[in-house]
């Protein structure tokens, strides 16, 4: 009984210590593997911008990142490197993180792949690109993607537009046949190719007979070779222009058409400023609120994607008009149509409600790289819904694109 007795009191205590060291080393795993995640006083934040405050388009992660630092204030400081090109973006993110940046930010489709290698690179630092559509959470847990539905907001565009047609029409200042739209496009990409047709098909929601005219431009921000397509288009006789490049160009080519009135629609800033006379209404994605909540997950210790107020798929994150990362902006009420201010509230307040489909109709497209892949819109076709950068990549009926 006594060498019984002996060994069980051996056994108990060192029972105790392998449980100990086995808790022990499962926390160490979960705080370092599991959960990397920890409480940060201040962050410092690198901001990667392919263009300067001088493009509407970059000039909105300079405005997210105000607000950010307001939000938290005395906790962030942010670095931002402009005007960046795809081959040197390696060389800048390599200096951010020599600067001890806890997070890097990238605005441009073409920093993804880059990006995502840096971040595998580096764990300890948060990589945020916008755009893209290359998150893989298992693979590099610290690369997130994000974007907002801004096919919601080209759609309410295109109806701005489409209503303007109509009037002229029903006025008798032009004819059905003469009620063409120019688009002034960047890259035949599908980011592109799903917001004209967006804003297409808000326009034929207004204007049966509308028809539209797509050049690109073949660069994101050339103010000349977009004023110059915009240019080429009005003289073809389109009345009404919009864009999806990052210039004022195609605003200012309207403002200062003479043979006739040309109205535009622009996108990520208002564009009142330079095209006083006809800018109807302009569009933008509003990067804001995912970055502010981005940021304050990484200052509480937590994960990015737990504290994202959106649609979150792994480490992508996406959201429409339902959490203010789409606007309108500046509808000019003295020359839109009349009803057009109540029409865009309403819009709005559908897209909140789930009850708009937007590409979804009696039309067919095709696949302007592969002529074998077509597609039938009386099945709807839902935009965004693997991941927050658009995947429509169709050219449809009434659609003419340049190759």
């Amino acid at each position: 009984m006594k060498k019984i007795e002996f060994r069980e009191k051996r056994f108990f205590p060192a029972v105790c210590i392998t449980a100990a060291l086995l808790f022990i080393m499962g926390f160490f795993i979960y705080k370092k593997v599991i959960n990397p995640y920890k409480e940060k006083p201040h962050v410092r934040i690198g901001l990667i911008l392919d263009g300067d405050q001088a493009t509407p388009y970059s000039e909105n992660f300079y405005n997210a990142l105000s607000e950010v630092e307001r939000v938290y204030k005395g906790r962030v400081r942010t670095i931002i490197r402009s005007n960046v090109t795809v081959d040197d973006e390696e060389n800048v993110i390599k200096d951010l993180v020599s600067e001890k940046c806890d997070i890097i930010i990238t605005n441009s489709y073409g920093f993804g792949d880059v990006a995502k290698k840096m971040a595998k690179k580096f764990p300890e630092i948060e990589f945020i690109q916008a755009t893209q559509s290359n998150a893989d959470k298992k693979a590099v847990r610290n690369y997130h993607t994000f974007m907002g539905r801004i096919y919601e907001g080209r759609y309410i565009a295109g109806q701005v537009a489409g209503r303007k047609l109509q009037e002229l029409i029903d006025k008798r200042k032009i004819d059905e046949d003469e009620a063409v739209a120019g688009y002034v496009a960047a890259y035949p990409y599908p980011e592109v190719i799903s917001g004209f047709t967006a804003f297409y098909l808000g326009m034929k929601d207004q204007c049966p007979a509308a028809t539209m005219k797509v050049k690109y431009a073949n660069t994101w921000s050339s103010y000349q070779k977009e004023y110059d397509i915009a240019e080429e288009l009005i003289n073809e006789g389109c009345v009404i222009i919009s864009q999806h490049s990052d210039t004022t160009g195609p605003a200012v080519a309207c403002e200062d058409a003479t043979d006739h009135t040309v109205y535009h629609v622009g996108y990520n800033q208002s564009m009142t400023g330079v095209a006083p006379t006809t800018s109807l209404v302009s569009t933008k994605i509003n990067w804001t609120p995912y970055l502010v909540s981005a940021v304050g997950a990484v200052l509480s210790g937590h994960e990015i994607e737990a504290d994202i107020d959106g649609r979150v798929n792994g480490n992508d994150s996406g959201a429409g008009f339902d959490k203010d990362w789409v606007r309108m902006l500046d509808i000019k009420s003295t020359i839109a149509a009349p009803g057009t201010e109540k029409m865009v509230a309403d819009s709005i307040a559908a897209f909140r409600k789930g009850k708009i489909h937007v590409f979804k109709g009696n039309y067919k497209g095709v696949d302007p790289d592969n002529p074998d892949d077509k597609i039938d819109l009386n099945k709807e076709y839902i935009e965004n819904k693997k991941c927050s950068a658009p995947s429509f990549h169709y050219i449809i009926d009434g659609i003419e694109a340049d190759d």
